[in-house]
């Protein structure tokens, strides 16, 4: 995303985004995030001294609305937008052949996840299996409760806990609001949690 706005290319595409109307930063960050899918949004640490600049250039003005900036171009802007008009097309095309190769790897991690996830769940199913095949033996004391059948009443929390784990993480993945690193982060998580299951019942 770094080559797609280097050399003032960011700056270039927030006048065009003014020129459609006045807004204010947060709007800005979410049609930045909207143009690119939900893919990439830059920081407000990225936009807000943009626009600064652009209103110490006299290119863009700002308001306070309800305690907030809402920046309008100026015609200076709108000159520099005009001028600039060719190198703006070729943003465009840029910005759509960066949306196209995101998309395309962020298909790819899914996919893997979404296979890691699966194997965990089928892992987790077996463990589940093993545990209630081994018979269970309370600790010296006074008799404990117990669940339908006798079962311990830490498999029936164990099984809870696992149908929301894995309904909220199947939430998360099918959400795409994940970057990569977020995304190959959850990957080694899960691939963590199997392999402690594993120690566990070895």
């Amino acid at each position: 995303m770094t080559a797609v706005f280097s050399h003032g290319r960011l700056r270039l595409y927030l006048l065009k985004l003014l020129d459609d109307g006045p807004k204010h930063g947060y709007e800005l960050i979410r049609l930045l995030e909207d143009r690119f899918l939900g893919l990439y949004a830059p920081s407000a640490g990225t936009v807000y001294p943009r626009l600064q600049r652009l209103e110490v250039e006299g290119l863009v003005t700002h308001t306070a609305a309800g305690g907030r900036k809402v920046y309008e171009i100026t015609e200076a802007g709108r000159a520099e937008l005009r001028q600039r008009a060719g190198e703006l097309a070729t943003l465009e095309s840029d910005i759509s052949a960066s949306v196209a190769d995101l998309s395309a790897l962020a298909g790819e991690i899914r996919s893997e996840v979404r296979g890691s996830i699966h194997d965990l769940k089928r892992e987790l199913r077996e463990a589940t299996r093993q545990t209630r095949r081994t018979r269970w033996e309370p600790p010296p004391g006074p008799a404990r409760p117990t669940g339908p059948a006798g079962e311990s009443p830490l498999l029936a929390e164990f099984d809870q806990r696992l149908a929301a784990f894995t309904v909220e993480v199947g939430g998360l993945v099918r959400a795409g609001r994940l970057s990569d690193a977020q995304l190959r982060t959850a990957i080694r998580a899960l691939d963590g949690a199997l392999d402690g299951l594993r120690h566990l019942l070895r």
